[in-house]
This record gives structure tokens, C-alpha cells and sequence, in this order.
């Protein structure tokens, strides 16, 4: 994948929070991620239309999170002590 003059590819991370459908009232929270174009998100968008046209659960709230690719590996450290399990 490489870069465009429109933006970048991305791993993208979408949480959604919807109304239940028959409790209005309650939120539940849905997890998208794919690789995704910044900063338009078409894929996104594509997925949110398909949402709104074929789920029951109306859109409440969509936070959406996106990292570069071939970035550095994550970085691990044991941290110090000891903890025992029952």
C-alpha cells in the first residue's frame, strides 16, 4: 500500500454506539477496524451507509481512531515484582 495525494492508508478503528432496537433506550457499542484511505475513510463510510440502510439499531455515535502502517513495532517490557494467583 503507498501513500496518494488524497491521504494514507491506515489501520482504522471505528467504535459505533447504537440504540437497541426494541430498547431505544440502551446503548450498545459495536467495534469496526479494517485498513482504511485517510482522511476520507471510504470504507467507513461505506460500512456506516450499509448500517443505516440495513440495520434496525439507529447510529447513535461513531469515535473514529486511525494508525499509520509500517510504523515501529509495539514495544514490550516486563515490569518489575511478582504477583501470585489463587
Amino acid at each position: 500500500m503507498r501513500a496518494t495525494d488524497r491521504g494514507d492508508y491506515r489501520l482504522t478503528t471505528a467504535e459505533i454506539l447504537y440504540h437497541l432496537p426494541d430498547h431505544p433506550g440502551v446503548l450498545q457499542s459495536y467495534i469496526w477496524q479494517d485498513v482504511d484511505l485517510a482522511p476520507d475513510f471510504p470504507g467507513l463510510k461505506k460500512f456506516l451507509d450499509f448500517w443505516q440502510r440495513e440495520i434496525e439499531g439507529k447510529l447513535h455515535s461513531v469515535r473514529v481512531g486511525a494508525a499509520t502502517l509500517g510504523a515501529a513495532p509495539a514495544q514490550w517490557a516486563q515490569a518489575p515484582g511478582s504477583h501470585a494467583l489463587h
